[in-house]
């Protein structure tokens, strides 16, 4: 009886390790990168959205939100690798960029930064971010915009860039969201709002999920097919030669004079006739060995 109760315990701890070590195991990698529906004022969080100055394409379609700022890398590779399968979906990419408050006086964001935040904040001129994420951040100078520093308008709107980054953050962060960037918001199949801090790659593919973008964009390469004889060599290179029609090699047991048929017409024998008899006349038999005594020696 103690044998049995001994051997409970330790199939009931072993049980309960292998329990938190797959519960660990399915919040670790699968149920942390899912998104947060938004349950605590989704109307205000829309709302918000909805005044505030983002830039797109003007392609249309379901709108997705992107909040972020220029030196984010993942926000970078967000854009990248997964705005083009966005958009194979019909799916409408709105981009929100803030510039980064000061943290305990030293500066996350450059004069031309926020010169160009307060532009597109203005303007929402999509060329203008189109040059911007395409020019390293360090060779950026801003060239053409006015200055937000020194500027009481242009600010302004700086100001009020980072105060609707902090307004989004707290309102999300009530229903749970933990905050990173990129910050993205869209509407599900049902139309339920969700967020998600997507600053980890892995929570990607919940938002094609529920847009209905595909994982890969292309088709699978095709087989190279050979070139015809007659086409040009490209860019004035020397045209390829047809290959030489040579005729066929007759058999080896052929009669001389018979006629061969090229390759690939048809041989369309003609009628036999019966043939004369031959006036040649027949060959004669090898002599038979004989063997004289006299003449075997060894």
């Amino acid at each position: 009886m103690r044998r049995f109760i001994m051997g409970s315990i330790v199939a009931a701890v072993i049980g309960l390790l292998l329990a938190g070590a797959g519960y660990w195991a399915y919040w670790n990698f699968y149920s942390r990168f899912q998104p947060v529906t938004i349950s605590r004022n989704p109307g205000e969080v829309q709302r918000l959205l909805d005044e505030a100055s983002w830039v797109s394409d003007g392609s249309g379609g379901q709108p997705l939100y992107i909040v972020t700022y220029r030196d984010s890398a993942s926000g970078h590779r967000y854009l990248r690798d997964e705005a083009p399968k966005l958009k194979a979906a019909g799916v409408e990419t709105r981009f929100i960029l803030f510039a980064r408050p000061d943290a305990e006086g030293t500066p996350r964001s450059t004069a031309a930064e926020r010169a160009t935040v307060a532009e597109l904040w203005l303007s929402r001129d999509w060329p203008l971010y189109e040059r911007w994420m395409a020019t390293p951040s360090g060779s950026w100078t801003a060239a053409g915009l006015p200055q937000a520093d020194g500027n009481l308008a242009r600010s302004a709107v700086v100001e009020a860039g980072r105060r609707f980054d902090e307004q989004l953050g707290r309102m999300l962060r009530e229903s749970g969201v933990k905050i990173s960037y990129p910050l993205i918001l869209w509407r599900d199949r049902d139309g339920f709002l969700k967020a998600c801090g997507c600053a980890d790659s892995r929570a990607w593919a919940f938002i094609r999920d529920d847009v209905g973008a595909p994982d890969r964009l292309g088709a699978p390469p095709s087989a190279t097919s050979a070139p015809d004889e007659d086409q040009a060599a490209p860019d004035g290179g020397t045209p390829a030669m047809p290959y030489p029609d040579l005729p066929a090699i007759p058999l080896v047991n052929a009669p001389i004079g018979s006629a061969v048929t090229p390759p690939g017409q048809a041989q369309n024998p003609a009628p036999t006739r019966p043939s004369a008899p031959s006036t040649r006349p027949s060959p004669r038999a090898a002599p038979a060995p004989t063997q004289q005594e006299d003449a075997t020696f060894y």
